[in-house]
Order: structure tokens, then sequence, then C-alpha cells
């Protein structure tokens, strides 16, 4: 198990979608949203759904609904190490977005070998695109 001082910060990106809460759920909550915007998958918004996400070049990575509270919140095991939240806040009309990615430590490897140190500064830029291409997606 890691040592909570070698945490690094959790990875956050909030955008405001000029979108109704039910369009930003259904494209975070179900597998057809969720390919369409991040990695295709199998998800079901089911706590304890088992699924998994084509991660391209790194094949297929299991993944474990741990959380679903409509149309507000949802989080899933990714990988070995990682946790993605996803939280929804509804602006009348409009839906506050903020992404979580949470389980990064300096000491801990991926599944691939690769220092979480280095995955994290990568991912942080890549969730900024990803975010932005749900937005284009919910026409927001």
């Amino acid at each position: 198990m890691a040592n909570t001082a070698n945490q690094l910060p959790d990875i956050r990106q909030t955008q405001v979608f000029n979108a109704p809460i039910e369009k930003v759920w259904k494209a975070v909550s179900t597998s057809e949203g969720l390919s369409a915007w991040f990695m295709p998958n199998d998800l079901e918004p089911v706590e304890g759904h088992e699924f998994q996400l084509n991660a391209g070049q790194f094949g297929m990575s299991p993944c474990k609904v741990t959380e679903v509270n409509p149309p507000r919140r949802l989080s899933f095991k990714w990988g070995k190490d990682w946790t993605l939240t996803f939280e929804l806040e509804d602006l009348g009309g409009k839906t506050e977005f903020t992404l979580i990615h949470s389980g990064w430590y300096e000491d801990q490897v991926t599944e691939f070998g690769a220092p979480h140190k280095m995955v994290r500064g990568n991912m942080e830029t890549g969730w900024t695109g990803i975010v932005a291409k749900l937005g284009t997606y919910l026409g927001a």
C-alpha cells in the first residue's frame, strides 16, 4: 500500500457547460455518452458494475463503478490505482462539471511500469482536451 505522505494532488478539471444537467449526466453515465468523448467502454451506471475502457495502445483497462448518485455524481475505479469521479451541479439550464482523477503517488508506477509522477503530468494536460471534447459533444 502506498504511503499517503507520497500522495500527489488529484487532477481536477471544472467547466461550465451550456447544457441541462440531465444531458450532461447522460454523457458521463452511459456507455454511448462516455464513448463519444472519452474511450469506448461497456459502462453501466450501477454500483459494483465491472466494465472495461478501451485505452487504445494501452489495451483494455478494468474498471468498477463505486458510486452512482444521479444526476450529480459518478465514480469508478480505473486500473489498479486510480479513481475517476464526475461531479455535476445544476446551474439552472447550465451545468458545472468537475472531473476528479485521484490515486496518484510519487512512489508508484502504473501497470505499464510508468512512474505516476510522469503519467500524472501528461494526464493533467490531456484532461483539458478531453473535457473540451465533452463540451463539443454536448454542443455547449
